[in-house]
């Protein structure tokens, strides 16, 4: 084996052991997630709305969630109300270009969020201005806002109602764990509306 390879795999067997460590941490946030299912269930299930919102890849980890509910997760039920905020480029653009780039989400969650809604806001660095205004919106607004972070402490913490905060050194580590979480978040508003496997 090459030098270049056994570094190659080196690095490659890190980062697996890393992904392992930061998933058995993990399991500590395992009850929120369930409390977080069962409350989106219950405000879902009763024509409430979900907003989403993250940059980057965090984005991408929103997009997924709002597609697991307007779809479906593992097993067919009625579409749920979820909006990811970034995916309007129209209004992103227009928003950003018109009142800054801190603005794009929390101009959104005036336009679609209704008190009793949840905005769910994803942040590898938990410190990104246009999310943080959009989760101290929300909450003005009378939406619960929840983040789903890397390590804690940080300033979208500081402004939502609840935080989970995935321990990782990387952010590939970190929004691999908060997938993990989307999935274990919708097999609970499934198993919580009644869907059945």
């Amino acid at each position: 084996m090459t030098t270049t390879a056994t570094t190659a795999a080196v690095v490659q067997e890190r980062r697996l052991e890393e992904l392992a460590e930061a998933a058995l941490r993990f399991r500590a946030h395992v009850p929120t997630i369930a409390a977080w299912g069962r409350r989106l269930a219950v405000v879902l299930g009763a024509g409430g709305r979900l907003l989403a919102c993250g940059n980057g890849g965090s984005a991408a980890e929103a997009q997924h969630l709002t597609a697991e509910l307007t779809g479906r997760f593992e097993d067919d039920r009625r579409p749920l109300s979820a909006i990811p905020l970034h995916g309007d480029t129209s209004a992103v653009t227009a928003i950003g270009n018109d009142y800054g780039a801190a603005e794009v989400f929390a101009r959104q969650v005036r336009a679609h969020g209704r008190a009793g809604d949840v905005l769910i806001c994803l942040s590898t660095s938990g410190r990104s201005p246009n999310v943080v205004a959009a989760a101290r919106l929300a909450r003005r607004l009378g939406l619960t806002a929840w983040a789903v972070t890397g390590p804690a402490p940080s300033p979208l913490s500081d402004v939502c109602d609840e935080t989970i905060a995935v321990d990782a050194g990387s952010a590939a580590t970190v929004q691999e764990i908060h997938l993990a979480a989307i999935h274990l978040l919708c097999g609970v508003i499934d198993e919580t509306l009644g869907v059945r496997r």
